[in-house]
């Protein structure tokens, strides 16, 4: 896997406003369709991480976990997730974590690592 592209495509991301952070609006990205991957810190609460797993679960949308800290060193932004727009950068990313785990491609859902 390759960080350093991943950590590029995030910060692009972020500066075309193709990125929603924080927790409502995360949720609310994944359900009404909008999100083409979601990015989530490893270091997140377990609790946190089964919330998100299930959205995407049952959204379809793809997860992808990041090495701790990588989303805040990447972004700028704290928090544990990043909801991507649908589009071609999160095709991008998508594409980046398949490389890594294409495993969890086959079932489109899941905790891809990174690391």
């Amino acid at each position: 896997m390759n960080e350093q592209k991943l950590r590029g495509l995030m910060g692009l991301t972020v500066r075309a406003r193709q990125a929603v952070f924080g927790e409502d609006g995360c949720l609310k990205t994944i359900r009404n369709g909008n999100c083409g991957v979601l990015l989530l810190d490893s270091g997140a609460s377990p609790a946190t991480k089964k919330k998100y797993q299930d959205a995407c679960g049952h959204a379809g949308v793809r997860l992808g976990m990041l090495p701790e800290g990588m989303l805040l060193e990447a972004t700028s932004k704290p928090g544990m997730a990043m909801a991507v727009i649908r589009g071609g950068l999160a095709q991008q990313i998508t594409g980046l974590l398949d490389a890594a785990d294409p495993i969890q491609s086959a079932n489109n859902c899941g905790g891809a690592s990174v690391e």
